[in-house]
């Protein structure tokens, strides 16, 4: 029987254990209580209320204009739309780069308020101090390697990180150290899928792969591309399940057009 059958509400012991029993973890984002409702009634193990809600939900080009409110007020919505599945939020760009006390209030205020479970932040022996700080306040931490959007400017570019060998060594060290950090999960982006294999194998904690390859103890995408919401992002690591955007605006021009011809409302939709 597996732990996903067996549990009611999901915890970060219980991503700890379904890495050692060879389970898969599953995840995905959501930013709002409809979609989160949904993402939960579905089975998933634990839902993102990641940063990229600055592109989806607000169109920015980046990750970085989103605001710690906004963040907050995004968490309260999913919070009241899960039942079941772990809630991590994202800490935005800005709240805990520069120094670990910032980075504590900004995780308890994301806690306290917002109502997550844990936090999400970027980076490894760069952020560590921060890291610490939030663990040791009894915080959950889930670190986050590889393709680290929020330092966008300082890679330049989307492509795959970690191809050579001194950062592949240095993304390694970095997954030891959140494990040693006491960090409970580290999502791993955009890197070669032997190298997650390799991270994966080296460290006791789950990784949660997003364009990392089949090996890592899970995997996770964004709600939106997942459902073809979006159709300008086509990422090699993208699985589009649904065609959402071509439904939508399929059936919103079928709502244009029965309203323009006095179709709708009919007799029985009247009161």
């Amino acid at each position: 029987m597996s732990v996903h059958s067996e549990i009611k509400k999901v915890t970060t012991e219980t991503l700890r254990k379904m890495k050692f029993d060879k389970e898969k973890i599953t995840m995905l984002t959501a930013y709002d209580f409809t979609t989160a409702k949904m993402v939960d009634a579905g089975g998933i193990d634990a839902v993102l209320i990641g940063d990229s809600a600055a592109n989806v939900m607000a169109g920015f080009e980046t990750t970085l204009p989103i605001t710690l409110d906004q963040m907050i007020y995004h968490a309260q919505s999913v919070v009241r739309g899960t039942n079941r599945a772990l809630v991590v939020a994202d800490l935005p760009f800005g709240t805990y780069q520069s120094n670990p006390e910032k980075a504590l209030e900004s995780a308890v205020r994301m806690m306290k308020e917002g109502g997550a479970h844990a936090v999400k932040i970027e980076g490894g022996k760069e952020i560590s101090k921060s890291i610490k700080k939030i663990i040791n306040a009894g915080i959950p931490v889930m670190g986050h390697l590889g393709l680290t959007p929020q330092s966008i400017y300082k890679f330049g570019t989307y492509k795959v990180r970690a191809k050579d060998e001194a950062e592949a060594e240095k993304l390694i060290a970095d997954a030891q150290l959140l494990e040693g950090l006491g960090c409970f999960a580290v999502v791993l982006e955009k890197i070669p899928a032997d190298l997650a294999k390799k991270v994966s194998e080296s460290i006791t904690i789950p990784t949660i792969g997003i364009g990392a390859g089949p090996d890592c103890d899970g995997q996770v995408l964004v709600y939106h591309d997942m459902v073809g919401m979006n159709q300008g992002f086509s990422p090699k690591f993208l699985r589009r399940y649904l065609d959402l955007y071509t439904e939508i605006t399929g059936a919103v021009a079928q709502y244009v057009k029965d309203v323009k011809n006095v179709d709708f409302p009919n007799e029985t939709e009247s009161y």
